[in-house]
């Protein structure tokens, strides 16, 4: 019993980062690994338009804050920026239709011979002082967007059926979730009553100047192969005929760029970076990979 309690708990992904100097790792109960690293140097973030100064007002003012983008544009990246700025531990949560409260919350399981309490990561997060973040937060089942509710109003409180408690959240603690729009748009949306509970933010993709930055930050690629990969990012995206269900992002772009600095040649790095994870179609696979021939 206890092997099938740890299996399903498991299968929510869940990952710790500690800002604070605090090396090492650690395994909990259930036998999530929660990283515990050291960052020499923030990751690295362009600020496209004030979204720093906002999330650190939302912190202040014990605000949830909702990150909306489309795939690829810098949403976790940002958010684990501001982490490290912070001086906060950050816990990761990657929701899918699966996820749960009781995954977020707690369980009991089988330790022994006895019954034992495990936190999960929200609780963990709401008794520390953590900031918490919920990836894809549309994808996960109904009862998570309801156990959230009372900790994103004035209340920021918990409470835990199973022992009959009600936890408050501590001082430090921030909820911040984000979500594709796009995605099965009309399938996993989120509520208007549950986003009107959030300070939002949109990402989009970077203008052409800041992804060729990005790119070469994220990479070490010459600038001119930068510029290339932008403009067929650019291109890509403007052919709204192909029906993507999605587009190129930048996260394709850096990937072809650490592909091609590392010496693999151009076109291919395009081909299996960029255009092969955007369609298994054939002819829409073809058009893509002959529109990025055309361009580097």
């Amino acid at each position: 019993m206890a092997n099938q309690q740890t299996k399903r708990w498991s299968q929510t992904t869940i990952k710790m980062t500690d800002f604070n100097n605090n090396p090492g790792s650690e395994t909990t109960p259930t036998g999530v690994l929660l990283n515990k690293k050291v960052e020499k140097a923030a990751p690295f973030y362009h600020e496209i338009e004030h979204e720093t100064e906002v999330f650190e007002h939302a912190y202040k003012n014990k605000l949830p804050v909702l990150i909306k983008g489309p795939t690829g544009t810098g949403k976790s990246r940002f958010i684990e920026f501001m982490a490290h700025n912070m001086g906060k531990r950050l816990i990761t949560v990657s929701c899918h239709e699966e996820t749960s409260s009781t995954d977020l919350i707690g369980r009991y399981i089988i330790k022994g011979a006895e019954t034992v309490w495990i936190d999960g990561p929200l609780t963990t997060a709401m008794k520390n002082g953590d900031i918490l973040y919920m990836d894809e937060i549309a994808e996960a089942r109904p009862d998570v967007i309801v156990a959230i509710h009372p900790l994103t109003d004035h209340r920021r409180e918990l409470f835990i059926d199973k022992l009959g408690e009600t936890i408050k959240a501590h001082p430090d603690f921030m909820l911040v979730a984000s979500f594709n729009p796009g995605y099965q748009k009309g399938f996993k949306e989120l509520k208007p009553s549950t986003r009107q509970r959030f300070v939002a933010l949109t990402f989009d993709y970077p203008l052409p100047k800041i992804e060729v930055e990005i790119l070469i930050n994220e990479s070490n690629v010459d600038k001119d192969t930068a510029k290339k990969l932008v403009a067929i990012g650019q291109k890509v995206r403007n052919l709204t005929e192909l029906g993507l269900a999605e587009t190129v992002s930048t996260r394709l772009l850096v990937d072809a760029a650490k592909l091609i600095h590392s010496g693999l040649p151009k076109r291919l790095s395009v081909h299996v970076a960029v255009a092969e994870p955007l369609s298994d179609e054939p002819q829409t696979l073809q058009a893509i990979k002959d529109v990025c021939d055309l361009m580097i």
